[in-house]
């Protein structure tokens, strides 16, 4: 009797046909796509009435500053906010996806949707792409059970601490809020430090950038500072405006169509009788 072959699949460890697979296309001069550098700030903290979040403004492709003023802080629930660092697509597409979510199941329920609840639809769904979707997230809302904020890195894993930083800027936010955050700051010094650690990330990170974005989360109420700090501001402006008179721009060639206007035909159908 003949023996059959058998595909035993690979158990465990780690397989590297891929490597071997990349290796021998760049030795035919192919080159692997390249890493693009992503720049962002963003931070949160716990104070005494509630969650404070903060983000910088600034998208960057590459070496460009893509937008000045782009929104970083995303709508999650009335109760809760993310702020996104990463890929703008996948922060965008994750939080949209997860808020959708959301209200489905408040429509469902009838109740408040809870901070947990939006943490693990988040992280089970980057941990399902194991990192490719390149979202870093800082989560912070206030529910029935208090105040939460949590951090969610790209591959799933997850932290709950009582303030946060995530981004290339977030050495430099983490070393204000390590030497200056106390339990129990009111709003006005949640506020405050939240924009001290953008401002630290903007002017010590090439990636961030512009303003600072402020999000403050209470039971029942939530304020959304847009722009609420200025530190860049444009320091120069044009001396020459750009308003031209009327004529200035030649007309080369005029061609005018004079449209017909079909005489529409309204045909009766008569019922016998």
């Amino acid at each position: 009797m003949s023996e059959v072959a058998m595909v035993v699949p690979h158990k465990g460890g780690f397989s590297f046909d891929l490597c071997r697979r990349n290796e021998m296309l760049s030795g035919k001069g192919l080159k692997p796509p390249s890493f693009l550098k992503t720049g962002t700030t963003i931070v949160g903290l716990v104070f005494q009435d509630g969650v404070v979040l903060g983000a910088d403004t600034r998208a960057t492709e590459g070496p460009i500053v893509a937008d000045k003023n782009c929104e970083k802080i995303h709508f999650m629930a009335p109760n809760i906010y993310c702020c996104g660092a990463g890929t703008a697509a996948d922060t965008e597409a994750v939080t949209d996806m997860v808020s959708s979510q959301l209200q489905l199941h408040r429509y469902a329920t009838g109740r408040e949707s809870r901070v947990v609840t939006a943490l693990s639809l988040l992280k089970t769904h980057l941990f399902r792409y194991q990192g490719y979707v390149s979202a870093a997230l800082v989560l912070g809302g206030v529910d029935v059970t208090g105040p939460h904020l949590h951090t969610i890195f790209p591959h799933g894993s997850t932290d709950t601490l009582p303030f946060a930083t995530m981004g290339s800027g977030s050495l430099a936010a983490m070393a204000v809020f390590e030497s200056k955050y106390r339990e129990g700051l009111n709003r006005a010094e949640g506020i405050s430090l939240v924009s001290e650690a953008i401002c630290s990330g903007i002017f010590n990170d090439l990636g961030s950038g512009s303003n600072v974005d402020v999000c403050v989360i209470t039971e029942g109420h939530v304020e959304y500072l847009r722009n609420y700090q200025l530190p860049n501001p444009r320091t120069y402006i044009s001396s020459r405006g750009y308003s031209f008179s009327k004529g200035q721009t030649e007309v080369l060639s005029a061609r005018v169509t004079p449209l017909k206007q079909k005489e529409a035909v309204a045909e009766a159908d008569f019922m016998e009788e």
